[in-house]
């Protein structure tokens, strides 16, 4: 069976090709307009006489966001009741282990073995003065918190996996997230001895996971109702695909603006950051993959819970790593670079489970 990369949208195919450019263009804005993504920065919601939301960031938050959501089916949820193992396996893997898989490799790898090769110190939001490699361990332990919702539906499609358990899995997780993200994200970074602003944290849930949900539960309801399935597959959703790639570039602009200086002065930070990503990645895919085969999953089954969990919901990670620290800092940084290497590292896991399709049973 052969990847039939037309089989994902146009942005999808060319992911790590936009941010590549959004890389050169943010160093661009950055020399021509340093002031311009502080300016950005600072139009900010205050909270208690401190800036915790950035109003420009989170209107460009929420349309990367909303796209995703409205996507989800929630009324598919009561469906995992018939076959409740697959989700339980991804809640499990999500959860319970690969927050503190991330936390672990990526102490390792950035506080231990490049922790030399990654110097210095930044002010992060609210005044503290943190190690940098403190704040790219930071951006690595968010995106480990953020199970994908929005490109595994993708992922699960090239493989040809159940896409109706698939959107269980999205809408189940995407609940979880809003009990959990907060919590074990505030708890975990702690443990790395960063400052962790509780308030800013839930406030950042509420808004970037929270207020998207909501508005794309209604909403999907209502243009259900009034236009019909057919209109909102065809005609909505594909008007909503601009909104949130150029949301979605439009951030990434603004942080590599912020950036430029430490990439250019450091040009190998990125490849140290990718590394513990990278194996972060792969290790969560062959522990889940390996359970599903395990428990017995049939094939169709077994690769969508394994890519749920390998992917990252990077949107969300981006918004609360410039939530919390701020556009400028070293964890928004480390969330990009989750983008950068999500679209090749998927794709050569779709490819392995494709080549692997005889270890399961089919339906």
């Amino acid at each position: 069976m052969s990847l039939d990369k037309s089989q994902m949208g146009f942005f999808e195919r060319h992911l790590t090709l936009w941010v590549g450019l959004c890389i050169v263009a943010g160093i661009a804005l950055g020399k021509l307009a340093p002031d311009l993504a502080k300016t950005l920065d600072g139009m900010s919601l205050m909270v208690n006489g401190a800036p915790v939301v950035s109003i420009p960031i989170a209107i460009c938050l929420f349309f990367m966001m909303y796209p995703i959501m409205v996507k989800i089916d929630f009324g598919e949820v009561v469906q995992a009741s018939r076959n409740p193992k697959p989700v339980i396996l991804t809640l499990i893997v999500n959860w319970a282990i690969k927050p503190f898989t991330m936390l672990g490799i990526a102490t390792l790898f950035l506080g231990v073995f490049f922790k030399d090769l990654l110097p210095g110190t930044e002010i992060i939001k609210g005044g503290a003065e943190v190690e940098l490699y403190r704040s790219y361990i930071s951006g690595a332990i968010l995106l480990g918190i953020a199970p994908c919702t929005a490109m595994v539906l993708v992922w699960s499609h090239l493989v040809k996996g159940n896409q109706g358990l698939t959107l269980v899995m999205v809408a189940v997780n995407s609940l979880t997230m809003l009990l959990l993200y907060g919590l074990i994200g505030g708890w975990l970074l702690g443990i790395n001895s960063m400052p962790v602003p509780w308030q800013a944290l839930l406030l950042s849930v509420s808004i970037y996971v929270g207020l998207p949900l909501i508005a794309g539960y209604y909403s999907r309801k209502w243009i259900m109702k009034a236009k019909g399935p057919e209109w909102f597959q065809e005609k909505f959703l594909h008007l909503l695909t601009p909104v949130s790639i150029t949301a979605l570039l439009a951030t990434l602009v603004l942080l590599f603006s912020f950036k430029g200086e430490t990439i250019l002065a450091n040009p190998l930070t990125i490849v140290w950051i990718a590394i513990p990503l990278t194996i972060q990645t792969i290790l969560i895919f062959a522990i889940t993959y390996a359970a599903a085969r395990w428990l017995g999953f049939s094939f169709e089954n077994a690769a969508p819970s394994a890519m749920i969990g390998a992917s990252n919901h990077f949107e969300v990670a981006i918004a609360t790593a410039v939530m919390l620290f701020g556009l400028s800092s070293g964890a928004a940084l480390a969330t990009v670079v989750g983008v950068l290497i999500e679209v090749p590292l998927m794709l050569m896991l779709v490819r392995f489970c494709q080549r692997t399709r005889g270890w399961f049973p089919s339906t």
